[in-house]
This record gives structure tokens, sequence and C-alpha cells, in this order.
């Protein structure tokens, strides 16, 4: 994603699919969370992607791509969502996909969940997508439009049913300026079947009714029969706290949320369904931020 290292505020927490390992990646890291959501707004936007927002420039690495094997290789082990069948193109910065040359946006929208509304006790002017703003209208000028119909508690059921936050950003079935979608969403899904505790088969097959709706809201998003003079998507990837351990009780106000215990049974639904974002960008010719990679190692046992 061109330019776009700002969207690595869209990311929270670890991710399932962390290896036990140690990451140099703590560099990148926020404040501690205090949250049952899955969808909590970090504390502070890391300085160097503050940086990146406020005078990007363009991608002048080498020819040669690198691959996610390779841009967390201090990562290490073999668990994690498995990028390699999709031959997406990463930007040289790491941070995530580079399909699309973002420029000309008229209009930006948040979507998804309370990482992108943003939760307290984080200052509201603190919220990523307050930054963000900001940064896109240093960017782009001060005339652009910014909309928000993210949600507390979110899943990708709410993007075109449930809470209908499409519908509701977009009435007239898209919109003939040049629009920029940016979302976080997934922590919720995973929540939910955790809560539920969901055999491993029953958590497949939750996660790939999960992705159908992932995927048909992006193509909605990025049909330019919706959008005439161009639209883009960027979204991250879905998290967890417990860095792959299942240890539901990590957080110490988890159980506020019925999330108890142990579900360790749901790794590898939770794994399919991260390398599935990264299928559906590569797809529909969006963007995914690293969020699993980039903040491995910073559960509640870290």
């Amino acid at each position: 994603m061109r330019d776009w290292r700002t969207a690595a505020l869209c990311a929270g927490l670890a991710l399932v699919g962390c290896d036990d390992g140690p990451t140099t990646l703590a560099d990148a890291g926020l404040g501690q969370q205090a949250t049952v959501d899955h969808g909590t707004a970090p504390d502070a936007m890391p300085a160097d992607a503050m940086r990146d927002a406020q005078a990007p420039a363009p991608d002048q690495g080498p020819a040669r791509r690198p691959t996610p094997a390779e841009c967390f290789a201090d990562i290490g082990g073999s668990l994690g969502p498995d990028y390699a069948p999709f031959d997406a193109v990463i930007g040289h910065h790491c941070r995530g996909t580079d399909h699309q040359a973002i420029t000309g946006v008229e209009r930006v929208v948040f979507l998804g969940d309370s990482v992108t509304q943003g939760t307290p006790p984080t200052p509201r002017e603190q919220f990523y997508r307050h930054r963000l703003a900001e940064a896109l209208r240093q960017r782009f000028g001060p005339e652009l439009v910014v909309e928000s119909c993210a949600e507390f508690g979110a899943k990708t059921d709410d993007f075109l049913i449930g809470k209908r936050q499409i519908p509701e950003c977009f009435p007239d079935g898209g919109d003939p300026r040049r629009t920029l979608v940016v979302f976080t969403v997934g922590g919720n899904d995973v929540a939910d079947w955790a809560q539920h505790q969901l055999t491993a088969p029953q958590a497949l097959q939750a996660a790939a009714d999960a992705i159908d709706l992932l995927d048909e809201a992006v193509a909605w998003l990025k049909d330019p029969a919706r959008f005439p003079n161009g639209s883009f998507v960027v979204y991250a990837s879905p998290f967890e706290y417990t860095d792959a351990t299942g240890d539901l009780d990590s957080c110490e106000f988890a159980s506020v949320a019925g999330l108890e215990g142990n579900w360790i049974q749901g790794r590898p639904a939770v794994e399919w369904f991260t390398a599935q974002f990264m299928r559906i960008a590569v797809e529909q010719q969006a963007d995914l931020v690293f969020a699993l990679e980039s903040f491995c190692g910073h559960g509640f046992r870290r």
C-alpha cells in the first residue's frame, strides 16, 4: 500500500499465531490495554508511523519485494497464517501489502469495531482514526470529507447486515467521490467463538461463514460501478490477546465478557481466518496491514 504505512495504526494487541520467541517489533508497540471487546483503541500512536503519516514518501526499495517470512523472520516458529499461496505484493516497509496506489482521495470512511471507533480511557483525540484523519487532511487537503460508521462490538456480519455499516455510510449505494475506506474487524468474531468454546470443526465453519461476509463487503467497497472515480480499501488482520496460548484468563477483565478458561482448539480456525484476510486483499486488490506480526508478543502474558 504505497505511502500508507499509517494504516499500521489499525492494530491493537497481539494476535493468534505468535510464536513463543521474542520479537524486536516491540518498538512499534502500544500502551497497555484494558478491555474485553477485542477492539480497543491503541493508547498511543507509534512515533515512526505518525511521521510516515505526516510526510509519506514513495516506496523506493529494490525491485525484489520481501516475503512475509522475510519481513518477520525474527518471530520464528511454524505458527501463524500461511500467506504463501496468495502471492501478495508486500511493501518494502514490511507493514502490509502494496496493492493500491492511493491518490486523489476526496472522502475517507472508517468502518468496523471499537479499535476504529475508539475506546476510553484513551482520550478521544488520540483515537487512531482521528490521528489518521488529520494526517490524511495534510496529505489531501483540508476539504477532505471524513466520516465513521464504526461501532463497538462489530463483527463481519455488521458490514452489510446486522448493524449495516456500509448502507449507513453509503446510503446511495456508492459514491462518485474518490473514496478511501479503512477498517478493523474480526476480533469480536474470534471472541464470540472463544466465548462459546466452539470445537475445532465448529470454529472452522464459523470462520468460513465470517470470511464469506468479509469477502462480500470488500467486493462491495471495491466495485467500480459503485465508485466510478475509484475506491481504496485498507484493513488490518484480526487479533486476540493471548499470544496463541489460548489462555483466556490472561486478561483480568476478560471474564466480564464471558471469556474464561482455555480455547487452544480454536487456533487452527483463527490462523486460517487471518490468512483469508490476505486472500481477499489479493483478489480484491485491497491492502492488508500485518497487525498479527507487528504486535506479536504484546499480549497480557508478555
